[in-house]
């Protein structure tokens, strides 16, 4: 079976020992994500987590270094790419044309303290996000993110 690769760039955006993320509700379901998106053609990566988190928050963001690389291989109809960037928040945007993920009801900042029991996904990212935090030692490759993957709880 030939399926396409969706390359995405997603930011991790600091904030007095928070995160920022997109909250989404399915039914009764809420959950996390990092903003960001899908890279459109001929734009570079930078740019896409720029753009992608002005469309979904509002927030005019600088891209600084890649921090980590995880792959969706199965359970969507693409094989997904996320590079993961810091970024560093600037501000309200001027003139921000919202363009909301489907499901995403807002956005908020996580407490990094206790991440790793919060509904944020792919899951696999929650402990590596607080040990950048707290200046210790993260894998930047996370590998693959099963649906069915056990939950990041210690």
């Amino acid at each position: 079976m030939s399926r396409q690769i969706r390359t995405s760039a997603k930011a991790v955006i600091l904030q007095n020992g928070k995160l920022l993320a997109i909250k989404l509700k399915d039914g009764k379901e809420e959950w996390y994500i990092l903003p960001g998106g899908g890279q459109d053609s001929e734009e570079m990566l930078p740019q896409t987590v720029e753009r992608e988190v002005r469309e979904e928050t509002g927030i005019e963001v600088q891209c600084k270094d890649l921090l980590f690389v995880i792959e969706g291989v199965h359970g969507e109809s693409f094989h997904r790419i996320d590079l993961v960037f810091l970024c560093d928040g600037l501000g309200e945007a001027k003139n921000a044309a919202l363009h909301k993920d489907r499901n995403q009801i807002g956005f908020e900042w996580l407490d990094l303290s206790i991440l790793n029991r919060l509904p944020l996904f792919p899951s696999k990212l929650r402990r590596p996000i607080m040990n950048f935090y707290k200046g210790k030692e993260y894998k930047n490759y996370l590998g693959n993110e099963e649906i069915g993957d056990s939950e990041c709880l210690e």
